[in-house]
């Protein structure tokens, strides 16, 4: 399994009841250029290579159109890709700022399937901004990486991917060589343009054909990465800006494995306690937890659709469920469904995860993140380099350690070199940048956010601190955070230094 993807808990809420009821330019090549003219039509439904849980269009408020990108920017009249767009115009009353620009994270995730799903919640935003959302290179309907089919993504993902013995070892890396080598055939030619500077070299282009002067910007999890980038890259053209569940852009590959592990761990033992204290019948224990995972590791229970729970599945079903409070009662009845041999709660749960709809079709979300993390990310890491780090991951979380240390390998043999070691983020002369750190977030655990700060440069990064769980705050339910965002975003107030919400 890969690192897990930093973005919400959107898929299971729209998987989880029918789960358990159940490209490249060709011919004349467009124009590349800030002049050229966006088609907005009706959107049609998302396909299932961008949100495995969507089942119909957007609505009438929506319109979509392909923005046209040179496929590598060193070679501008060279090969082309479509970069699918979304938006929904503002709706007044209050003057039109210009358009606000939507990155969810992953990274992998579809803005196109995304913004149209979480958009009533940016209701008042939409009053003077055009809400705007965008499917990046290699995701969805951008040319989306394809690695291997959807019956070899069953079986990889059910793996097991915490090996114990030296067979288990050889057995995982020859699935990563796989997983690499399906990449290669079915998407080299995107492989290695679809990193994060070039992401944000798209955005750059979307502004200005947009009409925008300056960005203004709404980014999520790794859509804070993609966002400190940008403001690295166009310090001048940054407008307004929100970094919410922030990725530490110090970390390498390796340390941001570990903080994830550690965050995981903490939301896991932030959901165990609240548990216990609502007084919920059948409330696990890390102890029960880490012996359930170990029965499944030998003996996988009965699913759903022939398919099996194995560890897994279920370990990425747990840490699903830890992104959003919201999804703590699924975790409470998938665990102990487990226990009793029924693996249907915590299977679906893993296939959310996975980006599996209830059909069994695979987005792109986990291809294309490991695709982007691979074509970022210099480090390489071994075996004999996971074995030695494996005590450091197994002290911060019993639970999640062993999973996020062997999901080092997913860059193991990849045909694509990386770009860095972490990325530049320094944004000096940009305009205050509102950095948005939660003390409970498993997924991008809260002391990136400092860090973002301190990165951005002085002046720039303002951070304001979320005391609560799940990832991310804006969408936490918080009316300190919501009402400090808007008014932030609306009508250009920074808030003081320092300033804490609950």
């Amino acid at each position: 399994m890969s690192p897990l993807p930093r973005i919400g808990a959107l898929s299971a809420a729209a998987l989880l009841p029918a789960l358990l009821a159940a490209g490249c330019g060709g011919g004349g090549r467009p124009d590349t250029s800030a002049h050229q003219k966006l088609d907005w039509s009706a959107c049609p439904t998302p396909s299932t290579s961008q949100d495995a849980a969507a089942t119909k269009a957007p609505g009438k408020d929506w319109e979509c159109a392909t923005l046209h990108v040179p496929l590598d920017y060193r070679k501008p009249r060279g090969r082309t890709i479509g970069i699918a767009m979304i938006r929904a115009k503002a709706t007044g009353p209050g003057k039109r700022i210009g358009s606000l620009i939507f990155n969810f994270g992953g990274p992998g995730g579809s803005g196109v399937a995304t913004l149209p799903a979480l958009a009533a919640g940016y209701k008042q935003l939409r009053t003077r901004y055009d809400l705007v959302s965008f499917d990046p290179r290699g995701v969805g309907r951008s040319s989306g990486v394809r690695c291997l089919g959807d019956r070899q993504l069953d079986a990889n993902y059910a793996a097991d991917s915490t090996p114990d013995d030296n067979t288990e070892v050889k057995s995982l890396v020859r699935r990563v060589k796989t997983f690499a080598a399906g990449c290669e055939k079915n998407s080299g030619t995107v492989l290695p343009y679809v990193g994060t500077t070039n992401a944000a070299r798209d955005m750059d282009l979307m502004r200005r054909v947009l009409g925008d002067k300056k960005m203004h910007y709404f980014g999520v999890s790794y859509g804070t990465e993609l966002g400190g980038v940008y403001a690295h890259l166009y310090p001048k053209k940054v407008g307004r800006a929100l970094f919410d569940g922030v990725v530490d852009p110090t970390q390498t590959p390796e340390q941001g494995a570990l903080g994830q592990a550690k965050g995981f761990q903490r939301a896991l033992g932030d959901y165990l306690k609240a548990c216990a204290k609502g007084g919920a019948q059948s409330c696990p224990t890390q102890t029960r937890i880490r012996s359930l995972l170990k029965r499944l590791d030998a003996r996988p229970v009965r699913g759903y659709g022939g398919r099996k729970l194995t560890e897994s599945l279920a370990d990425g079903g747990i840490a699903q469920s830890l992104y959003s409070r919201q999804y703590w009662q699924y975790l409470t009845q998938g665990i102990a469904a487990a226990q009793q041999g029924d693996g249907r709660i915590l299977l679906a749960l893993g296939d959310a995860m996975n980006g599996r709809s209830p059909d069994g079709h695979y987005s792109t979300l986990q291809s294309a993140l490991t695709a982007i993390t691979c074509a970022d990310f210099k480090e390489r890491y071994t075996v004999p380099d996971i074995e030695r780090k494996l005590p450091a991951f197994r002290k911060v979380s019993p639970v999640f350690g062993d999973m996020m240390a062997w999901g080092l390998t997913q860059c193991t043999g990849w045909p694509v070199r990386g770009a860095w070691t972490t990325p530049d983020v320094s944004a000096k002369g940009a305009a205050p940048i509102l950095v948005v750190g939660n003390t409970g977030d498993p997924a991008t655990p809260y002391e990136g956010a400092g860090r973002m700060v301190k990165e951005l440069g002085p002046g720039v990064g303002v951070e304001l601190t979320y005391k609560g769980e799940g990832h991310g705050a804006y969408d936490s339910g918080s009316a300190c955070v919501r009402k400090t965002v808007n008014a932030y975003l609306l009508d250009g107030k920074v808030p003081k230094k320092g300033k804490v919400c609950t």
